[in-house]
């Protein structure tokens, strides 16, 4: 069975007026995607998700005009292969880094649907997991900066639904900060884990001023405090709390930069992004790095339908699954594009699809209620 053609379809939407969020990456517009189809000479066609990067029409044309022409004609089982020829041809000399990195994470999945469908098997069996319960979040585009009240309104509206643990978007100033942290925990009581996300905002003063405070509330996390290569200023706050962990990982890409995680030595919380990360095949290798160190995965999610539904295959499919992140905003129609997969039950868990594959169909009709829009996704005040 060969690859016959991969087409890269990006997809936009913009946000109504009123529903922005704003976080420390600024202050949401629209959202992006980037689809990702491939066809087999066994007319077997699989889906995957590539990250927009902030540029969607760049990743498209990458997948068009570079890793297409690299791919067509390989075996479209052979996972393994396909990712090492873009690593010799991309990400190993004179590519374009992590952008080829996107690229070749919406085409792995894309092929290991495609294993899925040929095998017909789900995608978590394939992966030797089982249909397990995975612990979910209360995560995506919202709890951002706002009143602490309406904050906490927001938070106990996802308890009452059934999640256990959401994510609380920090990185405005410390007293702001600590002020909505303290006021959320107040209103949900002792039961709820609260992360925290500071979208690489802080400073290391900020740091030394927060993270007290979330020891005291008893967050799970502080997740990305610094910019994804700033190793040092993570070695060195990582050294203010030995109860909240630091988590990052939604930025690195491929094994080999959470291998400089490993070394760093700082990092306890590991979030790849299969749509970022390099794929199913880079999230498995990444996991079992984490394995042996007894580092917990907790995978970030991207967009759409596709993302999510690999996302929770994968999970259900390591040992070292923490979390995963439902997309709770509250107006993204990429989440339920390809049907409602993520249904929270009241134990605050999720389950995978059931079908082959990654478990969901795909109706390509509804892309062209979504064209490419240009221009960036967030607005940030310098």
């Amino acid at each position: 069975m060969k690859i016959t053609s991969i087409t890269a379809v990006p997809v936009s939407y913009r946000l109504p007026e009123g529903r922005t969020v704003t976080m420390g990456i600024g202050s949401t517009l629209k959202r992006d995607a980037v689809i990702v189809r491939v066809q087999t000479s066994e007319g077997i066609t699989g889906y995957g998700e590539a990250h927009p990067g902030r540029s969607p029409g760049a990743i498209a044309s990458l997948i068009h005009n570079t890793l297409a022409p690299l791919l067509v004609g390989m075996e479209a089982t052979d996972v393994v292969g396909a990712w090492q020829r873009v690593h010799r041809m991309q990400l190993s000399s004179h590519g374009v880094g992590s952008g080829a990195a996107l690229a070749l994470s919406g085409i792995d999945i894309a092929l290991w649907d495609i294993r899925g469908k040929a095998a017909n098997m789900p995608l978590y069996a394939l992966l030797g997991g089982s249909r397990r319960r995975v612990p979910a979040y209360a995560g995506g585009i919202s709890l951002g900066y706002q009143p602490k009240e309406s904050l906490a309104q927001e938070a106990a509206e996802y308890v009452e639904r059934g999640y256990r643990a959401l994510k609380l978007r920090i990185g405005d100033n410390p007293r702001d900060d600590i002020a909505r942290v303290q006021h959320v925990r107040s209103a949900l009581g002792d039961e709820v884990d609260i992360l925290t996300d500071a979208n690489t905002a802080y400073t290391m003063a900020d740091v030394r001023r927060v993270l007290p405070v979330l020891e005291e509330i008893r967050a799970g996390w502080l997740e990305e405090p610094f910019a994804c290569n700033d190793f040092a200023s993570y070695r060195e706050a990582a050294k203010v709390s030995a109860l909240v962990p630091l988590a990052a990982g939604e930025n690195h890409y491929t094994r080999f930069e959470f291998a400089q995680l490993l070394e760093a030595g700082a990092v306890k919380i590991w979030q790849p992004d299969l749509s970022k990360c390099g794929g199913i095949t880079e999230g498995l290798r990444i996991a079992a790095i984490a394995s042996a160190w007894r580092i917990p995965v907790n995978a970030h999610s991207s967009a759409t339908t596709i993302n999510h539904a690999a996302t929770m295959h994968f999970l259900a499919a390591i040992e070292n699954a923490g979390y995963y992140e439902a997309c709770v905003s509250k107006f993204n129609p990429f989440r339920d594009l390809f049907g409602d997969i993520a249904q929270i039950g009241r134990d605050g868990c999720v389950q995978p699809p059931e079908g082959p594959g990654l478990g969901i169909a795909v109706d390509e009709s509804v892309f062209a209620k979504y064209p490419l829009i240009d221009g960036p996704g967030y607005v940030v005040k310098f």
